[in-house]
């Protein structure tokens, strides 16, 4: 199955960079481009993508809120969204991990682990480890508002779920929640499975923030 890949950057040469490195792959094929976010809404009206590799600072319109509104199409074919960013825009990344995006790269990454998070984004995971995210969102946590409510959602989690959740917000990796609740790493695997599907998130980053969001987890703790 070959990965449909859209490449958003106001920079002719990023794209033409990232677009040489893409199709070269057998797997991976550059559908669309497009110059900012709004030019991205445009792109996606005629051309059906499934990952798009999103710049954030752009002109016109921001790659965050072309990702906010990628991720609230109510259509089928709405595709995963895996933004790039540089060390000075950390705020903006957290800001489109919160608009849905399943992950974020810094734009100097190798060749091989862009390859990499686009097949990892279009299977349905996330590219950003739960710790590195956790860093992210204790750095930035002033925007998520001085008084977390808790998201009614969570009332659906069993006792269980709920561990597992708060394990997967504090940074851990299936295999050491699993150790730390002395069960097979495929149960745990499992337990986050039902946890996305009941709080209709799209993967472990959505659950990261969502956690924070709802006072579950808090800033350093």
């Amino acid at each position: 199955m070959t990965v449909r890949v859209m490449i958003v950057d106001d920079q002719a040469l990023v794209r033409a960079g990232f677009r040489m490195v893409l199709d070269s792959q057998p797997d991976l094929t550059v559908v669309g481009e497009a110059i900012d976010g709004a030019d991205a809404l445009r792109v996606l009206e005629r051309v059906e993508v499934d990952v798009v590799v999103m710049d954030l600072r752009m002109p016109t319109m921001d790659g965050v809120e072309a990702t906010r509104r990628i991720c609230a199409r109510s259509d089928g074919g709405r595709p995963r969204v895996l933004v790039l960013t540089t060390f000075d825009t950390e705020a903006d990344a957290f800001a489109a991990l919160r608009a849905g995006a399943s992950g974020f790269l810094l734009k100097n990454v190798p060749p091989e682990e862009l390859l990499a998070a686009i097949r990892v984004v279009a299977e349905g995971d996330s590219v950003v480890a739960p710790s590195i995210t956790r860093r992210l969102l204790d750095r930035f946590a002033g925007q998520l508002g001085p008084d977390p409510t808790e998201d009614p959602r969570l009332t659906q989690l069993t006792e269980r779920e709920r561990e597992v959740l708060l394990l997967v917000a504090q940074g851990l990796s299936n295999a050491e929640i699993a150790a730390r609740v002395h069960v097979a790493e495929a149960t745990v695997k499992t337990h986050v499975g039902r946890i996305l599907a009941k709080l209709q998130l799209r993967d472990r980053v959505q659950a990261v923030v969502l956690a924070y969001e709802s006072g579950l987890v808090t800033p350093g703790g």
